[in-house]
């Protein structure tokens, strides 16, 4: 212990520029998750990433040529290979669906989200958990007509941030998140 130096009553924690958080250009969001947020969010992903669209039209592709070289080379159509391509067919078109709706079960319950984007990042809680996230987990956004879609830098895009814009509740707020995800990422 160093001797004739007071620790008490004195903040200990440094507080620099990017903790800090301007209150004139933060923008604040408060909305309920909804499982149409989380599939506007995996459809942007899908845009831009396209293996798993490919794959899955790779897969719908395969199954509909067996159908049809084996309807073919019958003569006729085959009701149990005809309701087998269509299961197929539901299960490509609502894989996406599914997964919003399992992401609803694991995060709707945590009720009203707050978040804030700012210079220093975005900041997002609830009443059981916060979460900060500088600029630089970001690769990047992309703006659909309801939601600001934040995308990880990571190869396979495993986390995305969705901000629905029914979030926002002042006039000129929607500009103003723009202009701040413009300054700090790109769109993509």
């Amino acid at each position: 212990m160093a001797e004739g130096r007071r620790t008490e009553g004195t903040n200990n924690r440094a507080e620099t520029s990017d903790d800090a958080v301007d209150e004139q250009t933060a923008v604040q969001l408060v909305y309920r998750p909804q499982s149409a947020d989380t599939l506007v969010g995996l459809r942007v992903r899908e845009r831009i990433k396209r293996t798993g669209l490919l794959l899955r039209g790779v897969f719908l592709a395969l199954w509909v040529g067996h159908w049809l070289l084996s309807a073919v080379g019958r003569g006729s159509i085959d009701v149990v290979s005809t309701v087998l391509v269509l299961f197929v067919v539901l299960v490509v078109w609502g894989y996406p669906r599914l997964q919003a709706a399992h992401v609803q079960r694991i995060i709707g319950w945590q009720g009203e989200y707050h978040a804030t984007v700012s210079a220093a990042g975005l900041a997002c809680r609830n009443d059981h958990s916060s979460l900060v996230q500088k600029w630089s987990v970001f690769q990047g956004y992309r703006e659909t007509a309801g939601h600001f879609v934040l995308l990880s830098r990571d190869p396979n895009i495993m986390c995305l941030d969705v901000l629905p814009k029914r979030g926002v509740h002042e006039a000129g707020d929607l500009d103003r998140l723009r202009a701040i995800l413009d300054q700090h990422t790109t769109r993509v």
